[in-house]
Formats: structure tokens, sequence, C-alpha cells
């Protein structure tokens, strides 16, 4: 395998990994701080309950992020030397915009946030809640900014093949920009959604008696039966921005190989990249322009029309279908879980069953739709100024290989370790609530 490939895989790795903590943090800290002005407002304690709990979660979930972005960070300049070198000038100042306004946010009112309750009071504490809350949200913001300058280029210009900003705000405004967060926002309310109605079931299902977890599957599960139309809607946007502005992206997620007007939708099928054509097609006939021209006979662009310059359509393609599969099943399982709760106050076994085998089911939604945008931007890593063959170290392959491999295993100990660590802060909360009702009695 030569370096460019490993290379790709290495980042691959180190992105899909990074991205599980952020996507859950970002929205977590909201949920955090909703429990604490609740616990303001009505002084209940099962409000501070479900606080404690879940902060602990928080931390670990926000010191993972930290670590894996740290080291992915690094293979900007050990992996991808050519992209500093040609749009340095870009990314450099939104990373740093990345650090100086919302990391240094998280990171000193993250302490008071965990240690800080008996020392600085309620009021205080609640607030250090909501800045914390708002870092995540602005990390979130600098990131998707640059993310999406990759993929919509504005506001620059190239001068002796270097990109130097000329408009900042048409460079962090990009056009894709709003589509891209509010995508990304949304699908980690989802995500922090499921895995707290997973979590909440669990508990329950362990034989946990507290208020407590019955309190946040509540809270979680009408939340996410909000977000997941909202997402619906934002996606179907953000859909309509990548065919004006990546129409190839397009073409690869709906396997459409040449020019057609009244394009079907395809439910399944087989790309065959070689032969540019698919097999075991199963279609809705003119579904596709529908959705994406709003006529019945609405004209795509095939793949055929972009040349050489196209994504891997496999991977695009199936990726696209996995995320749409798992947000209409976390739409259906959200609305049906919320009118049990309305009609009976509670959720019957087979739901708590399925919403414990979601517990990370946004996980899944948010890799494959990382992967639709990612690898359909190739073979571009800047779209349309830097390919990723011309930003590639010249390292040796055994080292990339290497450090391929540590990645790996390192990364497959820690996600163990912590799904492991979440469910035993759960079962542990149900012994200190048993331990508790034993030493009443």
């Amino acid at each position: 395998m030569d370096v460019l490939i490993l290379s790709r895989l290495q980042f691959a790795l180190n992105i899909s990994f990074h991205i599980l903590f952020p996507t859950i943090t970002i929205a977590l800290g909201w949920f955090l701080f909703f429990f604490k002005v609740r616990f303001m407002q009505t002084g209940q304690d099962k409000w501070m309950a479900a606080y404690r709990f879940w902060v602990k979660v928080f931390a670990l979930t926000f010191a993972l992020g930290v670590v894996s972005g740290i080291t992915m960070s690094f293979q900007f300049g050990t992996n991808w030397p050519g992209f500093m070198e040609k749009v340095g000038n870009i990314a450099g100042p939104l990373l740093g915009y990345e650090v100086l306004t919302a990391f240094f946010l998280e990171a000193t009112f993250l302490g008071i946030m965990l240690f800080g309750l008996k020392r600085v009071g309620h009021k205080v504490h609640t607030i250090a809640t909501l800045v914390v809350a708002f870092g995540t949200t602005m990390s979130a913001f600098w990131i998707l900014s640059l993310n999406s300058w990759m993929h919509t280029p504005t506001g620059h210009e190239m001068i002796d093949g270097v990109a130097h900003a000329k408009d900042w705000s048409a460079i962090i405004f990009n056009p894709s920009f709003p589509y891209r967060l509010s995508h990304v926002l949304l699908s980690s309310g989802l995500t922090a959604s499921f895995l707290i109605i997973g979590l909440s079931c669990y508990r329950l299902y362990k034989g946990d008696k507290q208020v407590t977890p019955k309190l946040t599957l509540k809270v979680a599960l009408f939340a996410a039966a909000i977000l997941a139309p909202m997402q619906i809607f934002v996606g179907d946007l953000h859909g309509l921005n990548t065919l004006k502005h990546q129409p190839q992206k397009i073409a690869a997620m709906e396997g459409l190989w040449h020019t057609e007007k009244g394009v079907p939708l395809l439910l399944f099928a087989i790309p065959d990249q070689e032969q540019q054509t698919n097999h075991f097609e199963i279609a809705i006939p003119n579904l596709a322009s529908i959705i994406l021209t709003h006529e019945v006979d609405g004209k795509l662009k095939g793949l055929a029309e972009f040349g050489e310059d196209i994504p891997p359509v496999k991977p695009v393609f199936f990726s696209f279908r996995i995320m749409v599969a798992m947000g209409v099943l976390m739409l259906l399982m959200a609305w049906y879980g919320s009118v049990q709760l309305l009609k009976n106050g509670k959720l019957n076994g087979f739901s708590e069953k399925v919403f414990i085998a979601m517990m990370f089911s946004g996980w899944i939604a948010t890799l494959a739709g990382w992967y639709v945008t990612e690898v359909g931007r190739q073979p571009y890593l800047v779209d349309g100024i830097l390919k990723v063959s011309e930003a590639v170290t010249t390292v040796p392959s055994s080292n990339v290989l290497l450090s391929f491999s540590l990645y790996s295993v390192i990364y497959g100990v820690l996600l163990v370790a912590y799904i492991h660590t979440i469910l035993l802060l759960a079962r542990k909360a149900i012994n200190e609530q048993q331990s508790q009702g034993e030493s009443h009695v």
C-alpha cells in the first residue's frame, strides 16, 4: 500500500474516532445547562441528580474528544504538509480562532463546572455550565467553517499557487457553511438524545427505581421527537446546496452515471464504477428528480459529465443510505416512544430494549453522513484548489503503516473502555440507590 492510501486511512481513522465525542458533548452541554436551570427554577433534587450523573459522562467524553483532537491536528504536518503549504493562510487562522474563542472557554470554565459547585454557588456554577455549552458550540462553528470552506472555497485569491485571504466574512460564511453547521448541530442533538434515552432505559431495565432516569428519558425522548424532523428538513436543504456547488457528489450519492431527466430514487443498487452502471437496482421512478429539482422530469447531471474528477461511488452511495435509514429509524422510534409516554407514562419492554440497542445510533448516522461529505469531495482536499495527492507526505509508507497500526489498537481499546465506563456509571448509580434503600430499611 502506498503512502497516499495509508495516510488517507490513518486520517479517516483519526477523524472517525474523534468526531464520536464532540458529536455528544456539543449537545450534552446544553442538556446539562437545561437540567441545572430547571433545578434553579424548581429546587427539585431530581434535576440536580440528573445533572450530577450526566456531568460525569460529559467529562469523560470531553476528555477523549480533546485527546483525539490533538493527535489528529498533528497529521496536518506529518501526513499532509501540502495542505498547510497551499491553504495554511486560511486554515491556520480558523483553527487558531477555534482554540482562542472556544477551547479556552471550555478549558477555563470546565473546572468550575466539574468541581466548583460548593465553592462558587449555584448561580455562578450555572453560568459556568452555560459558558462550557457555548464553548463547545463555538468550537463546532470554527471547525465547520474551515471544513465547509474546503468544500465551497470563497473569499480568497491565489498568488503563486498559494491561497490568501481576501474577504474573511466570505471565507467564514461560505456557501455551504450554514447548512453544514445546522446539520451537524442537529446531529449532535440527536446523538446526545439517543445516548441519554438509551442509558436511561438501561438503568430502568436493570431495576433502577429512582426518578432520575425516568426524568432524563422523558426530556431526551421529546427532544429527539422534535429534532428528528428538523434534521430531515435541514438535510434536504443541505442536499440542494450540494447539488448547486458539488453536483458530482450528488451524482455519486444517487448512483447516477449519465445525465437524465426524471431520475429515479435508488433504494438499493450495487454501483459498478468500472462499467459505469448499477446492478440489482430497486428504484422509485422520478423521486430523485422530485426531491432535488422539485420537478417530476427534473434534469440531473451524471458522473460521466465530470471526467476523472469524481469520488469513489460505492462508499458515498452506501454511506448515504445508511445515514438516511438510521435517521428515519430514529424519527420513528422517537415518535413511537413519545406517544407511549404521553399515553401510558412509560415505555413498554420492547421499546426499552430497542432504545438500549440504539444508544449509540447517532454515532452510526454521524459517521455515515461524514463519509458522504468527505469521500464525496474526492479527489480534492480543497475543492477545485488542492487535490489529495498533491498534499500527501513523502515519508516512507512503512512509517505511516506503523503509526496507523498503533492508532488502530489504541483507539479500539479506548472506545471499548469508554462504552464500558458509561455502563459502569449507570450500574454504580443503581447500586448506590439500592444501598441507600437497604440502609433506610
